[in-house]
């Protein structure tokens, strides 16, 4: 009887929580919401999860609070901690990578590392804006990484001098290896871009289209006020970036704004088409959330953040958008990874909780975390 009546509470919830297009499961959210990883200290963006379940975390170099970039996480049982999974930190793919001090060369070291993306075939890509607490691009060593994790040794490292200029900060990537192409957004200035995996040729691409610019009439407003800087409205650019399953199409969106885009991968690898030509084949797919990272699944099934909202949606290929769970835990979903076994990893930054975005105060409530969820 006690439980029918728990049951009977929780669909309520959920029934007078959720908008009617949001159908969930009738079970409580702190069952679904695991924790896998916790920092007590230092602040994360990116997630990966890899096909034989190794996690991968990395940290920007965005303040002084700060020791490693990319760390493997190692399992561990942590009584503080009991859902925890992976506790201990392992600098990846070695110390000496994870070494960097302002005035040594940044082309064989981590300087300000944003992201990890591991493949279907056992690599881990790591995106390098090398922007140490966002200044400006460190002796044009911007690179995107490339590791075997079968020897852990990097095998190709791409660099963008001359691609994506001084100020610029790549953010997100996403790897065809089918066709051999990479995909990069480029969050501070605006941008796509396009690397040959084969060549090693890049290019820069859409800079000056309006679908990589983060609408300026959008008040991006969360915790009930507008996220600004210097008491300016904070503007970031095209930075959640993904591949449908089949690498036909390439969707992205800015980030203070709730648009998403579209524009087939063939177009972007076609480096006869002029900038007018190319900025017509991007497919403006209307209003859906504000979100930093996103990730497709098998099923073309597109799983987004809701920064505003605390939740986590998903928009499937006739392009409904449904929430999954909603939860305050979810400080600012960053990043997303989906394991072989159906969980969405989830990395929370607590972004808009930096003393940046409130006149000096930090808001931020350790540990920063890293949860998985179960698909539908």
């Amino acid at each position: 009887m006690i439980r029918t009546v728990v049951q009977i509470i929780c669909c309520l919830f959920v029934y007078f929580s959720f908008t009617a297009c949001d159908k969930l499961p009738c079970e409580p959210e702190i069952d679904r919401l695991k924790t896998v990883f916790v920092d007590d200290t230092f602040q994360l963006t990116g997630v990966a999860i890899t096909p034989e379940e190794r996690l991968f975390v990395n940290y920007p170099l965005w303040s002084d609070i700060y020791k490693y970039a990319v760390i493997e996480a190692g399992r561990e049982n942590d009584k503080r901690h009991e859902e925890t999974s992976w506790n201990r930190k392992h600098p990846y793919p070695n110390l000496y990578m994870n070494s960097w001090q302002a005035g040594q060369d940044g082309k064989d070291k981590w300087v300000c590392v944003q992201a990890v993306y591991a493949d279907e075939r056992n690599y881990l890509w790591v995106v390098d804006p090398a922007s140490p607490k966002m200044a400006g691009v460190y002796q044009n060593s911007h690179k995107l990484v490339k590791i075997n994790l079968a020897t852990n040794n990097i095998e190709r490292t791409y660099f963008f001098e001359g691609v994506a200029g001084p100020q610029s900060y790549i953010n997100d990537v996403r790897v065809d290896n089918q066709r051999q192409y990479a995909y990069l957004t480029n969050s501070n200035e605006g941008g796509i871009l396009v690397v040959n995996l084969a060549s090693g040729n890049a290019r820069q691409v859409l800079q000056e289209h309006y679908s990589t610019k983060s609408d300026p009439a959008f008040r991006f407003i969360i915790d009930g006020r507008e996220l600004t800087k210097n008491g300016q409205p904070v503007k970031i650019h095209s930075d959640g970036i993904a591949l449908t399953p089949d690498g036909d199409w390439l969707y992205y969106k800015p980030l203070t704004d709730d648009k998403l885009y579209r524009i087939r991968t063939e177009f972007l690898r076609n480096d006869t088409m002029s900038s007018a030509a190319l900025g017509s084949k991007v497919e403006d797919l209307g209003h859906f959330a504000t979100t930093d990272g996103m990730i497709f699944d098998k099923k073309g099934n597109l799983y987004i953040g809701d920064l505003q909202n605390y939740a986590i949606k998903r928009i499937s290929p006739d392009l409904k958008m449904q929430t999954l769970i909603r939860d305050e835990r979810l400080i600012w979903p960053d990043s997303y990874s989906i394991s072989n076994d159906g969980y969405l990893y989830i990395s929370c930054s607590q972004i808009h909780k930096q003393p940046e975005y409130n006149n000096g105060v930090n808001k931020r409530t350790t540990p920063y975390t890293v949860y998985k969820l179960k698909l539908p």
